[in-house]
């Protein structure tokens, strides 16, 4: 028989082994978070300081649109890219065939792999290549686009000059992209950040000369704003309303606020930023807050707020062709409506 020494001794080196075996676990994969939803190595507020070094060095503190009368855009949410880009290859027709002015992703866009990533960043340069195609001309013989040139009696368009690398770079496909807790996985920030350079951003459109939309995009990938990211909400306003006269104001993130049903996962936020957004979100008079997440539809009104949570457009959540995708249509005059979008590839 085995004696009490003995017995002891094997609960010990179980014990230990055990220990270590967890310890090679939690070391070598993502964090999980109390909530069980995976988050990444990389924190809220580093990712924004991030996030305002680029803008400010290389955007001029905020990105922008000029619009003349009404636009529309377009939102998705949790493609999952991996192999297959069919999902997100049809959003980006959608949105050209429409003249979207944008389209804004609401995280989790491609599974941490760099093959993934890889194939993301060549679509988003295929749609590159058709946009210039459509405004300019592209010769074989010398692989470049010019500008075109009316010929006889404007009827016949020939090749004018040719276009600088600063005019191609100045095109681009318009997709912004919030970031998701997938999206900073295994390291994903390192991929993500180098195809969309930001986590928290914002996007005038601009109605006239002093008049915006205010197009917000909060980092909530790790399921909290961080104080960092709350002190840049708090002086951009201030900046907003020194400069320019607000008209509408749409806010994209990632992480939900509202659990569609007591079989989904709640807010990861923690309660008290969750109530610092629902004051916030009323203070701007915010038209929509748009959510992912949760790869279910939630549609509600809290206050005077519209709070749409997006179904998951990736095929291998959603496999049958469906609604999921939102179309925001802004009036020339300021109103807010909006349409769910059907998708329709599905793998052979």
């Amino acid at each position: 028989m085995i004696g009490k020494k003995q017995m002891k001794m094997k609960r010990h080196l179980l014990y230990y082994i055990t220990a270590a075996l967890l310890l090679l676990v939690f070391t070598a994969c993502d964090k999980v978070s109390p909530t069980g939803v995976l988050i990444g190595n990389t924190a809220t507020d580093d990712r924004v300081r991030m996030s305002i070094d680029y803008f400010r060095n290389y955007m001029d503190e905020y990105d922008e649109y000029e619009v003349d009368g009404e636009y529309t855009f377009l939102v998705g949410s949790d493609s999952h890219l991996a192999t297959d880009v069919g999902r997100l290859d049809e959003m980006f027709s959608m949105a050209m065939e429409n003249n979207d002015l944008l389209c804004a992703h609401l995280g989790d866009i491609a599974d941490t792999k760099a093959e993934y990533y890889i194939r993301l960043d060549s679509l988003i340069d295929e749609y590159r290549f058709k946009m210039l195609a459509e405004n300019y001309l592209y010769d074989k013989n010398t692989n470049w686009f010019y500008h075109p040139k009316e010929t006889g009696a404007g009827t016949d368009v020939g090749f004018g000059e040719p276009l600088s690398l600063a005019e191609m770079e100045s095109v681009r496909f318009p997709l912004h992209v919030a970031v998701g807790n997938h999206d900073i996985t295994h390291n994903g920030w390192a991929m993500f950040s180098n195809i969309f350079h930001a986590s928290f951003f914002q996007i005038y459109v601009f109605v006239d000369a002093k008049t915006v939309d205010r197009l917000i995009f909060l980092d909530s990938a790790n399921g909290t704003l961080g104080k960092f990211q709350v002190s840049q909400i708090e002086r951009d306003d201030m900046m907003v309303s020194e400069y320019f006269k607000t008209r509408n104001v749409f806010v994209f993130t990632h992480s939900n606020l509202f659990r569609p049903s007591s079989l989904q996962f709640s807010s990861t936020f923690p309660r008290e930023e969750l109530y610092y957004l629902l004051d916030k979100f009323d203070d701007w008079n915010t038209d929509i807050v748009f959510c992912g997440h949760v790869h279910a539809w939630d549609e509600r009104t809290v206050g005077k707020v519209r709070y749409l949570t997006l179904d998951s457009m990736s095929e291998r959540n959603s496999p049958k062709a469906g609604d999921y995708l939102v179309r925001v249509h802004v009036s020339k005059s300021g109103d807010v409506s909006y349409e769910k979008v059907r998708m329709n590839y599905v793998a052979k």
